[in-house]
């Protein structure tokens, strides 16, 4: 019999949606469980706790055993047993002397407590009454303790099961021990205001305080001081933040004359805290930025919180414009089904907060793999990939199991659907199934890593298709989802819609016209748009799958689809990031045109970028390790520091004056450092990693990218190159004459790069003879 799990953790089903089964054993006659200490503890801290699992009516046979189970989204320090004085070292006894066995297995439960501390009875039995203690981060030969989450949960659950009568069928204890995970002291500050808006027009400057996991932090007594380059009305000189306060939402400016600006945050002391991503007004538009994470999970499927806490966290936390919940099709009962509709309904408030109904199409990756749908209302068919842990199996019926199936049954009900391919665990292959009536985005970057290659096999299919990019968190933070100290190697993405108003309505027109452009995360603005000398058809609708209608255009804007019979094509992007700007590359589909940085030869420095990207294929184990040191002979590192270096248990440590070692990690992404050498041409910098060891004379190392590239499967490689000691640079504007290549689509697109490892991808426009 597989592993059962009754019972569940919230009113629809806790992710494990099991129906009662006949019980070998009645709940009462299970046992009972305690934990000691309980109450509230700083995520990400250490600490020593006790279990205590008092053997039920039946006692535990020989060879019978209990489990102590964990969320899969937890990245709590795994329980080791042989290593006294180092963290979470783990002690096991049983009261009566019997012999246990005991071991740690990250998938040895149903999901979504896959995490699993398996404690089996090997030479004796226990009576009722005996006990088995279980002490986490044991301290008594000098372990500091078992660190927790780094992230926050009302109630964390020590989920304990129970096999008395060594059948290895689990029933959970009816009463399980609870700790609440809360976020620590302000170590970073964050502003964010729009990124385009008229001038006259409201806005909003956000603010919050994040604890060193990223964590919004209510531990905060100060007064703070803003200031912007140009004059804002209605901005305070000054904003107290009171202890137990999350955050400050500061209404009702406006800027009334065009201009670029920022808001700076400074503290008593006059240093700078913050500085908000940059805002662009100008003097009219017909349509203005809008943010949104669409993707990502709560704890009735695999995620963390309640679905009414995900969505309250993204509007009122992470100062998202939008949102969707996506949770796992196979996991989602028909109660939960109902009560996302009833979510989705109550949150959604035009102008202020959009919410999108929708689930992820889950199947496996043989059968299409992972889509997101987003439907225009509540009261939609959920077409499922599989019922696997949804309990009630009356409505197999209107599954959908392969994702050619999907846009099947989507075509033969003309149901009103958006969808995106993306790679999470399972990845979607897109040459496999794609439907370009519904399928209109490939989810590039997320919390997983980043995914150009799901766009590529786009491109390579001929497909003409919008990048997005989300969360796809499962740690409660939608909007706002850093890595922790798990092995997801990114923070979550967001994307910016470009739409004239806030409301459902607008943002499925947007998805549909792919009028839009994903990010890592950060908030930058980024315009490009596409003029044309002898005018074409323009078309939202893809021309290649049916009757569409065009209409006569001398320009286009990114996601648009332009049949062009002749002339030329200019292309202007223009930019202004977040933080300074390392370069912008220009493609034509799969080819890179033009990489276009915002310095020249003559400003580059002492500053050397070591840089390095890539993953080991598309399914889940993807990540590539860089652990690695560098050595500078015959010159000296005067400082460095890391790039998109997320994970705070892998760091960047200096080694004499000449040396450094790090631990990291990619999943597409990519990560580096930056060294500022004391000559700037002298010496040779040796790399050690894995996969790379090289040495590149100083002398040799410019404007131009040196790439050592040790692509396998994907690509994996790393590129050195000299920076700016200081990069000014924040804004670009460029224009670039587009040789269209005949006989195919010319899918023109850009990717920004910023210095602190941000990056934004534009939508392509489709231009086609």
């Amino acid at each position: 019999m597989d592993d059962i799990t009754l019972g569940s953790v919230a009113d629809f089903g806790g992710g494990i949606q099991c129906e009662p089964i006949p019980s070998p054993i009645a709940e009462a006659d299970l046992g009972h469980v305690t934990l000691t200490p309980t109450g509230e503890f700083e995520a990400g801290s250490f600490a020593t706790f006790t279990l205590v699992y008092t053997a039920g009516r039946y006692g535990i046979d020989d060879s019978g055993s209990i489990r102590v189970c964990f969320r899969f989204a937890s990245d709590q320090m795994r329980p080791q047993f042989d290593r006294p004085s180092d963290p979470s070292y783990t002690t096991v006894v049983a009261s009566n002397g019997a012999v246990l066995e005991t071991r740690y297995d990250p998938k040895g439960n149903v999901r979504p407590w896959d995490r699993t501390l398996y404690i089996k009875v090997v030479h004796g039995f226990l009576r009722e009454g005996d006990t088995i203690t279980i002490t986490f981060g044991d301290p008594v030969e000098g372990s500091p303790g078992m660190r927790l989450q780094t992230f926050c949960e009302d109630s964390f659950e020590f989920r304990v099961l129970a096999d008395p009568i060594a059948t290895f069928t689990y029933q959970a204890l009816p009463q399980q021990p609870t700790i609440r995970i809360v976020s620590g002291p302000p170590e970073r500050w964050v502003a964010v205001v729009p990124t385009l808006r008229r001038a006259g027009e409201p806005f909003a400057l956000k603010l919050k305080a994040e604890d060193r996991w990223g964590n919004p932090s209510d531990k905060v007594d100060a007064t703070l001081a803003l200031r912007a380059q140009v004059p804002v009305a209605g901005l305070p000189e000054t904003v107290t933040f009171a202890a137990g306060e999350f955050t400050k939402e500061i209404d009702g400016l406006t800027v009334a004359e065009p201009a670029d600006l920022a808001i700076e945050v400074v503290d008593g002391n006059g240093a700078l805290l913050a500085e908000s991503n940059a805002l662009r007004v100008v003097a009219a538009a017909d349509k203005v930025h809008f943010w949104a994470d669409l993707h990502g999970q709560s704890e009735e499927t695999i995620g963390t919180g309640t679905a009414d806490q995900y969505f309250a966290f993204a509007r009122d936390l992470a100062f998202v414009d939008a949102c969707s919940h996506q949770g796992n099709d196979f996991q989602i009962t028909n109660d939960f089904w109902a009560e996302l509709d009833r979510l989705s309904a109550a949150y959604d408030a035009p102008g202020r907060y959009v919410v999108l109904p929708g689930y992820e199409w889950s199947g496996n990756t043989g059968l299409g793999g992972d889509r997101n749908v987003y439907f225009t209302g509540e009261g939609r068919q959920i077409r499922r990939s599989s019922h696997a842990l949804v309990p009630d199996k009356t409505d197999l019926a209107t599954d959908a199991t392969t994702a050619n199936d999907l846009f099947q049954v989507f075509g033969e009900t003309g149901e009103d659907v958006v969808c995106y391919a993306h790679c999470g665990g399972r990845y979607a292959d897109v040459k496999l199934a794609h439907d370009g009536r519904f399928e209109k985005s490939m989810e590039i970057h997320s919390s997983w890593g980043t995914f150009e290659w799901i766009l590529h096999d786009a491109f390579e299919m001929g497909y003409r298709v919008g990048v997005v990019s989300n969360s796809d968190g499962h740690k409660g933070r939608p909007g706002a989802s850093y890595p922790g100290a798990s092995l997801f190697g990114a923070v979550g993405g967001l994307t910016c819609f470009i739409m004239p108003e806030l409301t459902r309505e607008s943002l499925i027109d947007c998805l549909r016209k792919r009028r839009h452009y994903g990010t890592t995360g950060g908030r930058m603005f980024l315009d490009v748009r596409a003029d044309f000398d002898q005018g074409g058809t323009l078309y939202h609708d893809d021309p290649a799958l049916g009757p569409a209608e065009g209409a006569a255009a001398t320009s286009a804007m990114m996601g648009d689809l332009v049949q062009l019979p002749r002339g030329g094509v200019r292309l202007s992007v223009d930019v202004v990031a977040s933080a300074p700007i390392e370069r912008l590359e220009i493609f034509n589909g799969l080819e890179r045109l033009e990489t276009i940085r915002p310095y020249g030869p003559d400003e580059l420095g002492r500053r050397i970028r070591v840089h390095w990207e890539g993953a080991e294929y598309r399914g889940r184990f993807r990540q590539v390790i860089w652990d690695g040191s560098a050595t500078l002979s015959g010159n000296r590192i005067t400082d460095a520091r890391p790039i998109n270096f997320f994970n705070r248990d892998k760091t960047l440590d200096r080694v004499g004056d000449d040396g450094l070692a790090w631990r990291a990690l990619t999943t597409g992404n990519f990560g580096g450092f930056d060294a500022w050498v004391e000559d700037a041409y002298a010496g040779t910098l040796k790399l050690e990693t894995p996969l790379v060891k090289c040495g590149v004379p100083l002398e040799e190392i410019g404007y131009d990218d040196e790439v050592i590239d040790v692509s396998g499967v994907l690509p994996r490689f790393v590129k050195i190159f000299r920076l700016p000691e200081n990069n000014p640079h924040r804004h670009m504007s460029v224009t670039r004459d587009i040789t269209l290549e005949e006989g195919r689509d010319n899918p023109i697109y850009v990717k920004l790069t910023q210095e602190d490892g941000n990056v934004a991808w534009s939508s392509p426009i489709y231009l086609f003879r």
